[in-house]
């Protein structure tokens, strides 16, 4: 038996360093910070838990997380089956694939903030490419004054950025399919249903349970995309939870907004370690029925 040596953490030393920088210390901060009223920072008043209180106690927080919930629950149910389908639609072992691929990814490179932008413009009845042609087809609604076109725009906007992903990863894990399992399949005349729940299905489970806890993570705190297109409105209908944390930080309630990150953390840190207890559930395999 060869000695084991801990040298590996050596290397792993300069990143850890780096991740407690930027990460760690300013957790510590925010937790910090949301035990006290803050009037500015040199003058900090212990209040204890009173925000934590006040938070989880008031209608306004439970709004945005049922806001925030429901904008995460439709964005899973979108993306995860058309991201699906679209891999299962590409096919294998073609020269072309790796440009349709780069394609395919091209709306994760335009950055976060651009992303409202570039979608207000088209949509401008105006000037836009999307909305002259709703505007010929008889479409004037001010589409900001609809709760339902404001997160329709909202929905298809975060599609279109994000699909793509689900798509790479579905699409990596189905070329790890070994061909004669194809060729069984054909021979034993299983249908497209049959392949895709017996043979793709189980080689997709991880990358699944990847692309659900990142498109979850970023569609529960979204706030880049989500407060240009319309503040919160129409009437507080588009108030997620990153948006009103956004609204007490604007307001300099320092205190009330600390707490409110430290909850936003604590629930996408259970959902997380939930996934994670699925992912090792996945992994471990079944115990044997058989006879000894």
């Amino acid at each position: 038996m060869k000695d084991r040596t801990n040298t590996g953490w050596i290397f792993v030393l300069p990143a850890a360093l780096l991740l407690g920088l930027v990460g760690l210390i300013p957790l510590i901060t925010v937790i910090n910070y949301s035990f006290f009223e803050i009037f500015i920072l040199d003058q900090r008043f212990w209040v204890g838990t009173e925000w934590y209180s006040d938070i989880i106690g008031s209608g306004r927080f439970w709004s945005s997380f049922g806001r925030s919930a429901l904008f995460s629950a439709l964005v899973l149910c979108i993306q995860i089956p058309l991201g699906i389908a679209i891999a299962l639609c590409i096919p294998q072992r073609q020269f072309w694939i790796g440009l349709a691929l780069a394609g395919i990814a091209l709306p994760l490179l335009v950055p976060w903030n651009m992303i409202p932008s570039l979608w207000l413009s088209v949509l401008n009845p105006d000037t836009g490419l999307i909305g002259r042609v709703l505007a010929s087809f008889g479409w004037t609604t001010d589409w900001k004054l609809s709760v339902i076109q404001t997160w329709a725009v909202l929905l298809v906007m975060d599609t279109w950025h994000w699909t793509s992903l689900v798509v790479i990863l579905c699409y990596s894990a189905l070329t790890t399919i070994p061909a004669p399992y194809y060729q069984a399949a054909n021979i034993d005349g299983a249908g497209p249903w049959q392949v895709f729940r017996h043979i793709q299905l189980p080689k997709l489970q991880h990358v699944l349970l990847m692309a659900i806890l990142l498109r979850f993570m970023d569609s529960f705190m979204i706030y880049t995309e989500a407060f240009p297109i319309n503040a919160g409105g129409p009437n507080g209908a588009t108030m997620f939870l990153a948006v009103d944390l956004g609204e007490d930080i604007k307001a300099f309630n320092y205190g009330p907004s600390a707490a409110r990150s430290v909850l936003y953390f604590l629930i996408v840190l259970t959902v997380a370690w939930v996934f994670t207890k699925g992912q090792g559930k996945i992994d471990t395999p079944a115990p044997s029925g058989g006879r000894e």
